[in-house]
């Protein structure tokens, strides 16, 4: 049984953790009347006129809001196939190198670009992919014109997704690496003593064994299906590439912000929220269901 003193303890270490979400969680949420509201910043949100569902019957109007919701469910749900997919097989590959000190540097070396922002990559990106870049001066060798990368639609969705794998990938491996840990060794000695190839232990040992690990990450990447990555779009689009690469967040943040229709852009904003909600709740209960994974 919990001492009382202590208990008091834990609950002043968790109070600023509290007072943090209440101020900048919270309280703001206060801010999605102006979805219904014709918001006027002068009059305020309490004096502002009341429109009802006027906002969001305009923002299903524009031309626009076909193609940005598309774009968003094509990048994230690419970037969720992907970040499932390619942790796993490089795992998979890690997990059978037998060379522990070179299998320590490879997870090392992937995992580093998890810890760097999009700021700074993005702006290697620009560089290494640039019309002068290190790519096309490759392709100048080989008589290949150089090519615009980051100025065409058909190729942009392709490298937000590539290079979000990049970034992420070795993130995503631990998770999986750390599955593969609980696996009995025994398992693997008694299907080698009966003769079973590497490939068939892979498929009747190591794929049953983390079978819970993938199926929890793929569950639990459904709350992030309207999420295709702000912070990495913003800092890699530009107008040529708006038909493919705009996104709802990147329309909210323009339209917000840049051409100052707040009510506009929360309304699109809290629209995505509502989904976003929707498939979180969804797909803990999958987790629950499937992966017998509970946090309250």
């Amino acid at each position: 049984m919990v001492n009382k003193g202590f208990a008091k303890h834990y609950y002043l270490m968790l109070l600023p953790g509290f007072i943090w979400l209440i101020l900048f969680s919270i309280v703001p949420m206060f801010g999605i009347v102006m979805a219904f509201q014709d918001y006027n910043p002068g009059l305020g949100i309490l004096h502002s006129e009341w429109i009802g569902l006027d906002n969001f019957k305009y923002m299903f109007s524009l031309n626009d809001s076909g193609t940005i919701l598309f774009n968003t469910l094509f990048i994230a749900v690419l970037k969720i196939l992907g970040n499932l997919l390619i942790p796993l097989v490089f795992a998979l590959l890690l997990n059978e190198l037998r060379v522990i000190f070179l299998k320590r540097w490879i997870q090392t070396i992937v995992y580093l670009p998890h810890f760097i922002s999009w700021v700074i990559l993005s702006g290697i990106l620009l560089d290494v992919f640039g019309y002068t870049g290190p790519v096309n001066q490759i392709l100048s060798v080989f008589e290949i014109k150089p090519i615009l990368f980051f100025g065409r639609a058909d190729l942009f969705p392709a490298l937000v997704v590539g290079s979000d794998i990049w970034k992420e990938f070795g993130f995503n491996t631990i998770i999986y690496l750390a599955a593969l840990t609980g696996i009995n060794p025994a398992l693997y000695e008694a299907a080698a003593i009966d003769g079973a190839s590497r490939m068939q232990r892979i498929r009747h040992i190591t794929l049953p064994g983390i079978q819970s690990a993938i199926v929890l990450l793929s569950v639990l990447s459904l709350g992030n299906v309207l999420n295709a990555g702000f912070e990495q779009i913003f800092n890699l689009y530009n107008p040529l590439v708006y038909s493919s690469g705009d996104i709802i967040d990147t329309w909210v943040y323009r339209t917000g912000l840049v051409d100052l229709q707040f009510s506009l852009a929360t309304a699109m904003g809290l629209l995505k929220s509502v989904v976003s909600f929707i498939m979180i709740t969804v797909s803990y209960y999958l987790a629950s269901k499937f992966a017998n994974y509970r946090i309250f």
